[in-house]
Parts: C-alpha cells; structure tokens; sequence
C-alpha cells in the first residue's frame, strides 16, 4: 500500500493529476452568458431583439450592459457599445454558472489565479471576473434561486449550449480549464480527418461547453475574427429555424447544413459579423475524427 501511494505522488508530480488539482472545486454548472461588443446598439438589437425573437431584459440588466436579451431564465446575451473600429474578438466575455461564487474565487485565488471582487449582478446574481491563461475574459456566475425572467415564447432557441474563441496555445488554456477547472473532452475534430481545428471541452457538471477555435491565422481580419469568436444557440430543427428567420426579415445566412461534427446547423451575423451558430441538438450523421465522449444537451 505504501509503495503505491508513493508511486502516486511520483505521476502526480509528473503529470497534472486533475483530481486533486479540481478537489474543492464548486460546481459549474453551464454557461451563465456570453457579452458581445457591438457597434451600432439599436442594429444589433434589432437582430437579438426581432431577427433572432429574444425577450429583452433591460431592466435586470440594466447598469450591467447596454442591452441584454433573455434565452432562458438562467442564461441571457449581453450587448456592450464599442467605437466602430475596434479591433480584436467582439465576444467580450464569457460568465459560466457556479453553484457557490465565493467558493470558487477563493478555489481559483488558492492556485494563483487573479480574482477580482464580487459583485451583484443582473437578475439577482452575484459574479467576479478573471481571465483564463490566454487572457480571456470570464466570469463565474451564483444565479438566484428563483431567477425571475419572462421569455419570449416565439424565440428561435431557448439554449445557449457552447461558445468558441480563438486560442493560440491549447496546452496552456487546457492547463486552466481541464486540470484546474474540470472540463473534459466532448468532440474533436478538424477540416481534415487527422487534423485538430476544432477541440470541444464540456463544463464538469454540465452538458454546455466551449470550443478552441485553433490554427487560425494571427493577422486574420475582423470578420474572420467574427466568425471564429462565437456562441451557439440550440434548436431542434436547423430548417425550422431557417424557415423563422426568413419570417422574420432575416435573409442572408448560411446553411443549414451537416457540419463535420455530424450536427445539422446555420450560421447567422450580427450586425458586427459575430456568428451566431443554430445548431441542432444531436448528430444527424457520423461525426469526423472522433466520437463524442460526453452527453448531448437536450431540448
């Protein structure tokens, strides 16, 4: 028995060992929001607002964001002004659910990691932001017991299941989210079979997840830069969803369509050329390069 335990602390010492290094973690549970900088707030309103049939919540939110629009009761999109110009991603900010908020900034400022204060947030939450090991920022979330939201029953989607961005060093940014955070693999895959373009991790008591949007080009331009730094939406059917946005005065779009990962799904932009990704639920065919390893969120 002795001999094992020190042959233990031998690989821990060699190799990260995640469950110790996540032992007194709190829950996450999702992603909470995504914030997005905008340009012109009364054009992107009128594509969250009326192309995408989101339910404003600007009086919860008000103070937090120049605008926001409800998906669900425990997940919304916030809209931030910025000069026409600006450079870099316009997904500002990523905040993922916790179940305890000051637990997991003291987990966090326990392994080095700078934590700012916590704070009230829309809704009845409280949040604290920090940023991952590539600069990025995020937030962790504690929603309300009993958040209070009224959602628009004709909204495209009424889940926010992942969100990309661009990440130059996926070691490092693993070395944060799966060895300190708990994230583990759900899909991998790229444009060729035995190529990685795209590296999927999923919350540790969820089914939401985020995606490395890798190999991409350090002088890619802004729209690039748009369609890299995402979030995505979930719905049944890709083509019901296309069907409503063409009802709803939305007309350039691309897709639907299988994607490599097996999921039927569309592309919409906002105004400032963030790609909104509709995305069906479950694979309609066999995903490239790998299987899925984690579950599928549902409806």
């Amino acid at each position: 028995m002795r001999q094992f335990v020190f042959v233990l602390i031998a690989l821990c010492l060699a190799i990260p060992c995640r469950a110790q290094e996540s032992s007194g973690r709190p829950e996450i549970l999702g992603i909470a929001y995504v914030k997005l900088k905008v340009t012109d707030l009364d054009k992107a309103q009128a594509f969250y607002g009326a192309a995408l049939g989101l339910a404003s919540m600007d009086v919860s939110c008000r103070g937090f964001a120049d605008a926001c629009f409800l998906i669900n009761p425990k997940q919304h999109i916030e809209l931030v002004t910025t000069p026409s110009g600006t450079q870099g991603s316009y997904l500002a900010e990523i905040g993922f659910a916790t179940d305890d908020v000051a637990k997991m900034r003291n987990y966090l400022t326990a392994h080095g990691v700078t934590a700012g204060k916590i704070m009230p947030g829309s809704n009845r939450s409280s949040y604290f932001k920090t940023q991952d090991f590539e600069g990025n920022h995020i937030a962790f979330v504690q929603l309300a017991k009993d958040p209070t939201a009224i959602v628009n029953p004709k909204a495209l989607s009424n889940v926010l299941f992942h969100a990309g961005f661009v990440v130059k060093d996926s070691k490092a940014e693993n070395r944060f989210y799966q060895d300190l955070l708990g994230f583990h693999l759900y899909w991998k895959g790229g444009f060729k079979d035995d190529g990685v373009d795209w590296y999927e991790i999923q919350v540790p008591d969820g089914n939401n997840w985020i995606e490395y949007m890798l190999n991409i080009s350090p002088t890619a331009d802004q729209k690039e830069l748009g369609v890299q730094n995402h979030f995505s939406l979930g719905v049944v059917s890709a083509d019901t969803a296309a069907e409503r946005l063409q009802a709803n005065g939305l007309k350039e779009f691309d897709g639907p369509e299988v994607g490599r990962d097996g999921k039927k799904a569309l592309d919409a932009y906002d105004p400032d050329h963030t790609r909104v990704e509709v995305m069906e639920f479950v694979p309609t065919g066999k995903p490239c390069c790998s299987s899925y390893t984690g579950p599928h969120p549902k409806p």
